[in-house]
């Protein structure tokens, strides 16, 4: 009900089509009588065939009775007086002609067939000779088997008899049927050979050629079932029953089994077409994929060609199109199996795509292509794809790093001199020539999940690198502070500039990167590829700003004994120490890092150096001894070096840029020179940017020459008191005042936390960076 009520609701869709009720009727009666016709027709044939075969089991019925009562006769007539005997007589001299007959045919057999052997061999000869080879017409198949089938027949039936008589009567014998023997193999392998051309002979229009071979496949399978039931009968039957079979010698025939000899040479050519191809590209894999196309081409002729001229009970297209899949299967596992380049993964995983829509656009059935290619796990090839990918810049940076650092910590030579005059090394431009082939071969796969997989290592294995130049980094700047001058392989200093400004380009590199790939991916994968690469560019400038914060560790280094370790002291007011140590770092600013250094991290360079200079004057302020500050003589010295120092950097930065930077020293000196009863007022606007940082004031009023303690410690009660009434805190962002030391730990250990310290005013200069790149 539910399939008519669908019919019907397919058939009156719209009002309208109740119009067309007489129409639709007319059209629906015209189809049941021609069916029923159609069915009248087909059950009238079929009580024809049911009439005469009925009509034919009752003659069979018939002749049955006939034969018996025949028989009965002659039963009765052998047990007559005398019958038997006469018919024994009869039956013997029945057997004496008939084994009379037999020896005389073999012997004509004998003496004719040398000659009839020559024929045949002249025969398959002119096949095998033909210009197309087993792909040629063949036209002398039927003829030679026709012949080799009776000699072979009449060759099994004498060995068979032959077997009663005397051993070197047979092997007389079988001497006899060599010649025979040597052409009967020579025309099966021909036969096989041609069955490995199927293909090519349908393709070259001699189809006949493969008809021909079907027949004699055909034939010689109909006698060899016939010989496997006679040996049956002969096996299981009575001996009455075997003996009546015994004149057909069921036992001489040997069993050729054309039909399974025949696909295995079919499927042994399809194996070893694949095979020849295969070697034929020499290892050039991508070759080899290119020119299978030749497979389509096949499948196309076996199903339009091939398959007609085969008995349907062959399925034909079906063997040949699993022996090509199977043969083709196993010469893809050898390919991946031996280890090809990332590209060539990339065209197979592409190629078994168009292999599986190319075979349903031919109408194979997916039954057919059973098991899939590489066991359905092509996917795989993908995951093989990404770790040569990523195993590739994780091999090559090993060997990189190994180069590199090894120049850095030998510095047996200069690094690389550009055009432009900044040093540098030639690992970084190749590491992102790499890196961008790798993202390249990513993007041919057109998954942007592989490209984002492969970034994110190609990311790691930048991290990677950072690390190991920042630990090297590290340990150098150490033994450069630690060491003698003459212990510490020269050239340092170069190769830190030369580093830093790599960073700087592989900063630059990577974002250029990070451009290019964005547009090329979903919103999915931007996010990850954006995000794995700007924290790469975050590595990039840490290091570069490691290597400013070494520069100035170099510097400040050379300035230690006999300039910043003065500061506050006797000596300082007897000589002009802020002179020798401007003087020093113009000397480093003017001819070494501006000639050399990218201007990006030259600026940073200027902010660390500022930020050294001024935490090195109010350290030595926070060290000095009671009543070690002249007043107002250390003032004066104090506004003097300030002026002198705002005067050099004022070369490498805005002057209202440097103000904000001085702006600390202006408060301290303001608080020096301050009375007790004003100290206060000038400590208020210092503490509002800076938080309370009581310990370096008492220390800096503590210092002072025109104050004793039971002043200061007047000064500092008033000043707690004041903290605490007024809720004075730490400011949200740590200012300089952090990196002041209270006790010399050395300059080195300042400025190697000045990075820690400043971690969020880092971030701010390097996004500044970034920007500027």
């Amino acid at each position: 009900m539910t399939t008519a009520a669908a019919l019907i609701s397919e058939v009156l869709r719209q009002p309208d089509d109740l119009h067309k009720l007489s129409a639709y009727r007319a059209k629906l009666d015209k189809e049941k009588a021609a069916l029923d016709a159609k069915l009248a027709g087909l059950v009238r044939a079929q009580l024809d065939a049911t009439r005469e075969g009925l009509l034919k089991l009752q003659e069979g019925r018939t002749g049955v009775g006939l034969v018996r009562e025949e028989m009965i006769e002659v039963e009765k007539l052998k047990k007559d007086a005398g019958g038997g005997e006469a018919y024994d007589k009869i039956s013997r001299v029945s057997a004496i002609h008939r084994n009379a007959t037999q020896v005389s045919k073999m012997v004509t057999n004998l003496q004719s067939m040398s000659d009839r052997v020559d024929h045949l061999a002249r025969l398959l000869a002119s096949d095998r000779e033909q210009a197309d080879g087993p792909c040629g017409p063949s036209p002398n198949l039927l003829p030679i088997h026709y012949q080799l089938q009776q000699l072979e027949a009449f060759r099994n039936e004498s060995l068979h008899q032959a077997k009663k008589g005397e051993p070197g009567d047979v092997a007389i014998l079988k001497r006899k049927f060599e010649k025979l023997d040597v052409v009967g193999d020579g025309f099966e392998k021909w036969l096989w050979e041609i069955a490995g051309c199927i293909v090519e002979l349908a393709r070259r229009g001699n189809g006949g050629a493969v008809v021909r071979l079907l027949k004699i496949v055909e034939f010689e399978g109909k006698e060899d079932e016939k010989a496997v039931a006679l040996r049956l009968v002969r096996k299981v039957g009575n001996t009455d029953a075997a003996s009546k079979f015994k004149s057909m010698q069921a036992n001489a025939r040997v069993i050729k089994n054309y039909r399974h000899k025949l696909l295995d040479a079919m499927s042994a050519a399809v194996r070893q077409a694949f095979e020849a191809h295969y070697a034929s590209c020499e290892g050039d894999l991508l070759s080899w994929l290119e020119t299978l196309g030749w497979i389509y081409k096949d499948v196309i002729r076996i199903k339009d060609d091939v398959e007609p001229l085969f008995p349907a009970d062959y399925d034909i297209a079906e063997f040949l199109v699993k022996a090509y899949h199977g043969s083709l299967n196993d010469v893809m596992r050898r390919a991946v199996d031996s280890g090809p380049e990332a590209k060539v993964l990339l065209e197979l995983h592409g190629w078994i795509k168009e292999y599986r829509a190319s075979m349903k656009e031919l109408e194979v059935p997916a039954m057919w292509l059973q098991p899939p290619l590489l066991d359905g796990k092509s996917q795989d090839l993908i995951e093989d794809y990404v770790k040569l990918l990523v195993a590739r810049p994780d091999e090559w940076t090993v060997n990189l790093m190994r180069d590199e650092t090894a120049r850095f910590t030998w510095r047996t030579r200069p690094p690389e001199l550009a055009d432009d005059g900044q040093f540098g090394m030639d690992g970084a431009v190749d590491f992102f020539q790499l890196v961008n082939q790798q993202a390249d071969l990513a993007l041919d796969s057109n998954q942007g999940q592989v490209l984002a997989r492969v970034v994110g290592e190609c990311a790691r294995v930048m991290r990677r690198v950072q690390q190991e130049w920042a630990a090297l980094l590290a340990d150098e700047v150490r033994q450069y502070a630690e060491k003698r001058p003459d212990e510490v392989a020269s050239g340092l200093q170069d190769y830190v500039m030369a580093l830093a400004n790599d960073m700087i380009k592989s900063a630059d590199y990577t974002e250029a990167l990070t451009a290019r790939l964005e547009p090329l991916v979903s919103e999915k994968y931007k996010e990850v590829i954006a995000g794995r690469l700007n924290e790469a560019i975050d590595g990039y400038l840490d290091v570069a700003k490691r290597c400013s914060s070494a520069l100035v560790d170099f510097v400040f280094t050379d300035m230690r004994k006999d300039g910043t370790s003065k500061l506050i002291t006797p000596e300082w007011y007897a000589k002009d120490l802020a002179g020798a140590i401007v003087e020093t770092m113009a000397d480093y600013m003017a001819n070494d890092y501006q000639a050399h250094l990218n201007p990006s991290i030259f600026d940073i360079l200027v902010e660390d150096m500022l930020d050294a200079f001024l935490i090195a004057y109010l350290s030595a302020l926070r060290r000095a001894p009671a009543r070690a500050l002249r007043m107002p003589a250390a003032v004066q010295r104090l506004r003097n070096d300030m002026e002198a120092a705002f005067g050099f950097f004022s070369r490498y930065k805005a002057p209202e840029d440097l103000e904000k930077h001085f702006e600390v020293i202006d408060q301290v000196v303001s608080m020096l020179g301050a009375s007790s009863q004003m100290v206060f007022m000038d400590y208020w606007a210092f503490a509002k940017v800076h938080g309370p940082q009581l310990p370096f004031v008492e220390a800096i009023l503590r210092a002072r020459d025109d104050f004793d303690r039971v002043v200061v410690a007047d000064i500092m009660d008033t000043l707690r008191r004041k903290v605490r009434e007024e809720g004075i805190t730490d400011p949200p962002e740590p200012t300089i005042m952090v990196k002041v030391q209270g006790q010399s730990g050395g300059l080195l250990s300042n400025l190697s936390s000045l990075a820690n310290t400043y971690a969020g005013t880092f971030a701010e200069r390097a996004n500044n960076l970034a920007r500027q790149i």
